[in-house]
C-alpha cells in the first residue's frame, strides 16, 4: 500500500512530465521553479511560465505540507486529530488567445494521522468560447479515463463537477465543466488505496495529452478586439469563482500557505465592465448562453 511519502513522490514526478510536456507544445516558454517552505510543517515546488508563444500565464503547483490543522478546518472536516498531511499538484493555465480555453486540473492526498485519508481531484475547462466538437471531445477523454476504472464514477463525478463550478451568484457555469471528486477512500469506495491511486495517476497523466492537443487547434486562429474584451470579461468570471467560492483557495489561506503559490490560479489581466453590450447573434452570447444553461446543476 503506498505511503504518504511515496505518494507525494510521484506527484512531484508528476509536475515535472508536465512542465516539460507543456513547454513542448508552447514551443517557446519555460517555467521558472520557486521552492518555498512552510513555516508550520513541509513546503513545495512552485512553477510559472510566462509570456510564452501560448501560454500568456500559468503555474503547476507541487506541495507536501504538514502540521496542525486549525480548529475551524478540523471542525469542517469532521475529524478528532490536527496532525494533518497534504500533497498534490495544482495546475491553472492562462493562455494568449481568446481561442484557446483556460483550464484547470488537481490531484491530491489527504491524512490525518492515524484517524482517516482520501485523494480528492479533478479536471474542467473554461473556454472563452465555447466550441461544442471541442468540449465533447474533452469529456469523452474523462469518460474513458474513469470508466478504465470503475463506470459509476464519470455520471457521479461529472455531476459533481457541474454542481462545484457553478457560479451561483451569477447563476451560470464557470465552463463547461469536467469532473470533480474528493474524499476518495476504501470506505467511501470500496477500493484499495492503491487502486484508488492508480485512479488518480490517470487523471494527472491526462491533463497534458489533453490540454496540448487544445492548444494545438486553436492558437493559430484570428484575433479581433471584441476576442479580447470577450476573453477579459469570461477571465473576470474565473476570478470571481477563485476567490469567492474555491474551497482549495481557502484551504491554502486557511492553513497559512504561500499566498504567491495560491493565487498563481488568477489570469495575468482582467477587468469588470459595468456596461457588457455584446452583438446579438454573436459567439459571445451563444457562449454566455451555453455556460447558463448547459451545465445547471440539479440541486445549486
Amino acid at each position: 500500500m503506498a505511503t504518504k511519502h511515496e505518494i507525494a513522490d510521484w506527484f512531484k514526478e508528476l509536475q515535472t512530465s508536465i512542465c516539460t510536456q507543456l513547454e513542448t507544445a508552447d514551443g517557446e516558454g519555460v517555467f521558472q521553479r520557486e521552492e518555498w517552505q512552510r513555516p508550520g510543517g513541509g513546503g513545495g515546488l512552485t512553477r510559472v511560465i510566462e509570456n510564452g508563444k501560448i501560454l500568456e500565464k500559468g503555474g503547476v503547483n507541487f506541495s507536501a505540507v504538514e502540521g496542525q490543522l486549525p480548529p475551524n478546518i478540523q471542525q469542517a472536516l469532521g475529524v478528532q486529530s490536527s496532525d494533518f498531511f497534504a500533497t498534490g499538484v495544482s495546475i491553472v493555465m492562462h493562455p494568449r488567445s481568446p481561442h484557446v480555453p483556460i483550464i484547470h486540473m488537481n490531484v491530491r492526498y489527504f491524512e490525518i494521522e492515524g484517524e482517516t485519508w482520501w485523494f480528492g481531484g479533478g479536471i474542467d475547462l473554461t473556454p472563452h468560447y465555447v466550441v461544442k466538437e471541442q468540449a465533447d471531445w474533452f469529456h469523452a477523454q474523462l469518460k474513458d479515463v474513469c470508466d478504465r476504472h470503475d463506470q459509476a464514477f464519470h455520471p457521479r463525478f461529472s455531476e459533481w463537477a457541474d454542481k462545484y463550478f457553478y457560479i451561483k451568484h451569477r447563476k451560470e457555469s464557470r465552463g463547461v465543466s469536467g469532473i470533480f471528486f474528493d474524499r476518495l477512500n476504501t470506505s467511501s469506495e470500496g477500493k484499495s488505496k492503491d487502486e484508488l491511486f492508480a485512479f488518480v495517476k490517470d487523471v494527472g497523466e491526462l491533463f497534458p495529452v489533453v490540454y496540448s492537443h487544445l492548444m494545438g487547434l486553436n492558437t493559430d486562429k484570428e484575433i479581433t478586439e471584441l476576442n479580447r474584451q470577450w476573453q477579459s470579461h469570461r477571465r473576470s468570471r474565473y476570478v470571481e469563482f477563485n476567490l469567492v467560492l474555491d474551497k482549495g483557495t481557502k484551504f491554502g489561506l486557511d492553513t497559512n500557505g504561500r499566498i504567491d503559490s495560491i493565487l498563481m490560479s488568477l489570469p495575468p489581466s482582467t477587468g469588470w465592465l459595468y456596461t457588457q453590450d455584446w452583438p446579438e447573434g454573436g459567439e459571445e452570447l451563444a457562449t454566455q448562453h451555453y455556460l447558463q444553461t448547459a451545465h445547471v446543476p440539479s440541486v445549486s
